[in-house]
């Protein structure tokens, strides 16, 4: 039986890497991406290199909760049963910006939208189903200071990268309950730490700043390839399939941190997540 995997984020550079590898695992792949036109070249090309047909694309918009809830009823119809989720978009916004819930954007793509993703999808997964999350290396500089992460990001000033790392150790926390609540049922849930990686989103959209970056330091950072080497892994390889609660890294796979385990808002972030989700469950 062909087996169903979902990738949200399907059109960026690590996107890419991961739906062709499980296009060549003969998976059939569903591209869940917000900008169709573009996933539908992808389509295209995905199927000429990797001989696999069966690569479909659904429209998701992570940053609207009523996309979310569209997109996972269309997948559930579809479907029916899903094996593999990879949940892989993200985004760093220029400047504040508010979802129409009243969601900081950043916040909403990378972590609530994904929440509420995983939440409505996992209930069609079967045992040995595999769930990974795409964190990244920024975790350990985030910071969760309610109420303010959910409706600016983070308290004070508006500032990128410390929204961005935020979001990240929200989806950690978030990897790691649900791990636990998952685990009686066989379906795992992991987080995949691509390191530094030369895709778009690392751009500052300041013309000189980022010429100068892709001379002197894209070169020397990660491809997207390598950077979803981690993901593919865990998502992938049989050696893998009784890890859950991990991180893996391009290199090893370690346990989530103690610090992140017993990490003291950890409850507080699920149950306020779970009251913004719950008109949309």
């Amino acid at each position: 039986m062909i087996q169903t995997a979902v990738i949200t984020g399907a059109c960026g550079g690590i996107g890419t890497e991961i739906s062709r590898a499980l296009a060549i695992a003969g998976y059939r792949v569903v591209m869940a991406c917000r900008d169709t036109q573009k996933a539908g070249a992808l389509k295209e090309r995905l199927v000429h290199e990797t001989g696999n047909s069966l690569i479909d694309i659904v429209a998701l918009d992570l940053s609207l909760l009523q996309s979310v809830r569209t997109c996972t009823q269309k997948i559930i119809t579809t479907y029916g049963t899903i094996h593999l989720l990879m949940n892989n978009a993200g985004t760093i916004s220029t400047g504040f910006r508010q979802t129409e819930e009243g969601i900081e954007e950043t916040v909403c793509t990378n972590y609530i939208g994904h929440y509420l993703l995983t939440r409505r999808l996992a209930e069609y997964m079967p045992p040995g189903s595999r769930i990974v999350n795409m964190i990244s290396c920024t975790y350990p500089l985030g910071r969760l200071d309610f109420p303010h992460f959910f409706t600016h990001g983070r308290k004070g000033r508006f500032f990128r990268l410390a929204v961005y790392s935020n979001t990240k150790l929200a989806l950690l926390l978030f990897t790691h309950q649900l791990s636990k609540q998952l685990k009686e049922k066989g379906i795992t849930v992991n987080a995949a730490d691509p390191g530094i990686v030369s895709t778009n989103m690392i751009a500052m959209h300041q013309w000189v700043i980022d010429s100068l970056a892709n001379i002197f330091f894209r070169p020397f950072i990660r491809t997207p390839r390598t950077g979803a080497s981690g993901a593919i892994r865990m998502l992938l390889d049989p050696s893998y399939s009784q890890y859950t609660g991990y991180i893996c890294t391009v290199n090893k796979i370690k346990k989530i941190p103690e610090k992140y385990i017993n990490h003291t808002q950890q409850y507080q972030l699920w149950e306020e997540t779970e009251r913004l989700v719950q008109p949309f469950l």
